[in-house]
């Protein structure tokens, strides 16, 4: 008893063509191909920094340097 052998994996890819048809196995895969380049180009940047689709991004928040706001938080003891 070992590893599996080129006939398991044989007999695996004709169980899976029998249960789920070549048509679907074929829209599974274009799915999941479009799933990882779409990752791919998200990941990329282009050397300005911009996304790889060539959109805009949205500027960061607004930020004022040298204030610092200060609050507490009390728990509300009317409600139960």
């Amino acid at each position: 008893m070992g590893g599996l052998s080129i006939w398991h994996w044989l007999i695996v890819l004709v169980v899976v063509v029998l249960i789920f048809g070549t048509k679907k196995l074929r829209n599974i895969g274009q799915d999941l191909g479009g799933a990882v380049k779409g990752f791919k180009e998200g990941m990329k940047t282009d050397a300005d920094g911009a996304a790889g689709t060539g959109a805009a991004e949205a500027p960061p928040a607004q930020q004022i340097p040298g204030q610092t706001i200060d609050a507490e938080i009390k728990k509300d003891t009317t409600r139960s």
